[in-house]
């Protein structure tokens, strides 16, 4: 078969290869038979018709096309792979002979390490500023990954970089987006721990009722015949300054059940004027002749005036720090990443609550006792505590646990808590100069303390003293709460006792990866704003509190408290 050019167009003549030789052309206009002479004189002329006409038309043609071709296709690869970056350039390149996927890959890398250098934001805008991309692509905002590659496959003209962008700016606003999201929760979460159950406020209220009504409910706390027991150094003290009645009932049901000698013990109990009556109606009420209990109103102590003003004086520069650290936290812009978590306690209510603090008065509210074991409201006792009171403390003031932490990958000397530099500004010359950052700080909760011991020591000075620096440095040297004064006050006075007498920060986490730690421990403290009375208190430790909760008595029911 050939091909015949002529001036009607292009022509094909089809050669037969039968026994006579034929030959025939078909043209495009019509169809036409032409008998060709055999012979050699007719081949001569058919080949000088197809050499003349044939031929020249030809190499004319290819003459103006081949400079073209090759000088046009390299510069058309080379201007692609340096300046454009968008999917049907990629196409083009397959097309003129790169059939190599890689291009692609490599191209989209390109754009996406020039989005991860540059400088975008979370806002979700398509376009950064001077990057080149402000209002390339599509000019809305995707709301979703989806929405975003559906404008790259609709687009006429898909451009890599811009997608890489949206991507990354997409990215960083989701991640932005959740982690305010968490710190919002965590706000809220400490604010919820502020509240007072409905059922804790109705069952204060139904025994201030029976205070005034029942007889038997103002009985007098202990009775005439163990009021020796009181002040007698021989005998197992134990120290809750609380206003909350059921947390106290818990307290002292989970230390009474677990003892080897609950006849030992005696529960001194301390409460504000407001609770006094429903705290003394409940335990007048619900007695426990094993043990021996003491409930006093703080309206109730005669203290002299010195106590007083200085009592008054630490609640007041309390308050102050308080407010100061609160306003603050008001004034930030917590949209933007930070470590807030040690700020956020301020939102708590413990800082200035006067009970909190009269810890560092223990020496003043019990002066005819030695040897004494404080007890949080919010903890529960698991095993005898007995030993306690057998502890040597080695001349020393307090016994607190220092180290160790229910985890894992529990060490030697991991602290439980948290070091100086979680509580105090090390920032200030003040505190910089005095403290090292990496003290360890001991728990507050559960401690022992030597008050003979103690009232040889200027304990209670110094923290008053720091306080006042506190107040004259500009209330920045800590954050609020009762512990880092008392971290200070008591500096060079505490012996480390056994990790295992006090595990804390329940109220903070679920300790469901080390429950053979929580079963072993002593003493558990549900320290943290999750306190188990709550609804926001977690259902895997909730169980280890109201499990001493009597939620057949008569008023628990009433007041439908449940677990």
């Amino acid at each position: 078969m050939w091909f015949y050019i002529s001036a009607d167009g292009i022509k094909k003549l089809t050669i037969g290869a039968g026994g006579g030789d034929e030959r025939s052309v078909v043209g495009s206009q019509g169809k036409w038979l032409v008998e060709a002479m055999k012979g050699k004189g007719s081949s001569t002329a058919l080949n000088r018709r197809l050499s003349y006409r044939t031929f020249l038309p030809a190499v004319l043609f290819f003459g103006i096309l081949l400079p073209f071709l090759f000088l046009g296709i390299p510069f058309l690869v080379l201007e692609s792979a340096t300046l454009c970056s968008s999917l049907d350039c990629i196409g083009g390149w397959r097309f003129f002979g790169g059939s190599d996927p890689s291009l692609l890959r490599n191209e989209l890398t390109r754009a996406l390490t020039e989005a991860k250098e540059a400088g975008v934001s979370g806002s979700g805008s398509e376009g950064v500023k001077g990057t080149g991309t402000e209002g390339s692509s599509s000019s809305s905002n995707p709301t979703s990954f989806n929405d975003l590659v559906g404008d790259v496959m609709t687009s006429n003209r898909p451009d890599l970089r811009a997608f890489a962008f949206k991507t990354k700016a997409m990215l960083l606003k989701m991640e932005h987006n959740v982690q305010l999201a968490r710190r919002r929760a965590y706000i809220f979460w400490h604010l919820a721990s502020h509240g007072v159950p409905k059922s804790l406020h109705c069952l204060c209220l139904k025994l201030a009722e029976e205070y005034a009504v029942n007889a038997m409910a103002r009985s007098r706390l202990p009775s005439p015949e163990y009021v020796s027991r009181l002040a007698d150094p021989s005998f197992h003290h134990l120290v809750l300054l609380t206003d909350n009645v059921l947390a106290a009932s818990v307290v002292i049901s989970s230390t009474v059940t677990n003892s080897a000698n609950p006849e030992k013990l005696v529960f001194h109990v301390v409460t504000d004027k407001k609770t006094y009556t429903p705290m003394h109606a409940w335990f007048a009420i619900n007695s426990i002749e094993s043990a021996v209990i003491e409930v006093k109103g703080l309206h109730q102590f005669d203290w002299s005036h010195k106590v007083n003003v200085a009592v008054k004086e630490m609640l007041e520069i309390h308050n102050l720090i308080w407010s100061h650290h609160y306003s603050n936290l008001k004034k930030e812009d917590l949209d933007f990443e930070g470590d807030h978590e040690k700020k956020l306690g301020a939102l708590s209510s413990n800082p200035v609550s006067l009970l909190n603090h009269l810890r560092i008065y223990l020496p003043e509210l019990f002066p005819e006792l030695e040897k004494i074991v404080f007890l949080d409201d919010d903890v529960v006792v698991q095993h005898d505590i007995s030993p306690l009171w057998q502890l040597n403390l080695n001349g020393k003031v307090l016994g607190a646990v220092i180290n160790a932490w229910c985890a894992d990958d529990e060490k030697e000397d991991r602290c439980p808590n948290r070091t100086y530099k979680d509580y105090f500004n090390f920032s200030n010359p003040e505190i910089l100069s005095n403290f090292n950052n990496d003290i360890c700080g001991w728990l507050y909760g559960m401690n022992v303390f030597d008050l003979h011991a103690w009232r040889r020591t200027n304990i209670t000075a110094t923290y008053h003293l720091w306080l006042r620096r506190n107040l004259n440095s500009g209330l920045a040297l800590w954050l609020p709460g009762a512990l880092p004064p008392a971290l200070i006050a008591f500096e060079g006075h505490v012996h480390p006792i056994d990790p295992s007498w006090h595990v804390a920060q329940l109220g903070y986490q679920s300790p469901a990866f080390c429950q053979d730690t929580l079963e072993a421990a002593k003493v558990i403290h549900f320290s943290g704003p999750a306190k188990p009375w709550l609804e926001i208190g977690f259902p895997e430790v909730r169980d280890l509190w109201t499990r001493h909760v009597n939620f057949s008595n008569e008023l628990i029911m009433k007041c439908r408290i449940i677990g």
